[in-house]
């Protein structure tokens, strides 16, 4: 795929992953499939704490959506991070038998989302 074309798809899974960040955790955590996307106890401070997080993520990628370049910053900091908490939550899904769901739901979605950032990001970016 041409870097023109990848840029041009960059921009709407940023929209598209803005969006999830801000709703879809939210609505999979409480209705959808809570026990893929949350962790047993329920603890609803951690879940406001993690919602929280991610809705401002996701207003800072629809914004991002405007010029990736200049935010790219922001773009491989949501796939490290994206990273670093599917790995850490993998192993504790692995570790705990009531968060095997997890290994479904969430887990997979956070290294989805690191995946296709990293595989739309322009080359030029990976390196600075």
């Amino acid at each position: 795929m041409q870097e023109e074309q990848k840029l041009k798809y960059l921009k709407v899974a940023l929209i598209v992953f803005g969006l999830i960040f801000i709703f879809g955790i939210y609505a999979m955590m409480m209705w959808v499939w809570p026990s893929g996307w949350g962790w047993t106890p329920r603890q609803p401070e951690y879940e406001q704490m993690i919602m929280g997080v991610y809705a401002t993520l996701g207003v800072f990628l629809i914004r991002a959506a405007k010029d990736p370049l200049a935010n790219a910053s922001l773009i491989w900091f949501t796939v490290w991070s994206s990273i670093v908490h599917g790995a850490i939550m993998l192993v504790q899904a692995i570790v705990d038998e009531t968060e095997r769901a997890n290994l479904l739901g969430d887990v997979p979605a956070l290294f989805l989302v690191a995946a296709v950032l990293w595989y739309l990001m322009p080359r030029a970016t990976r390196h600075k």
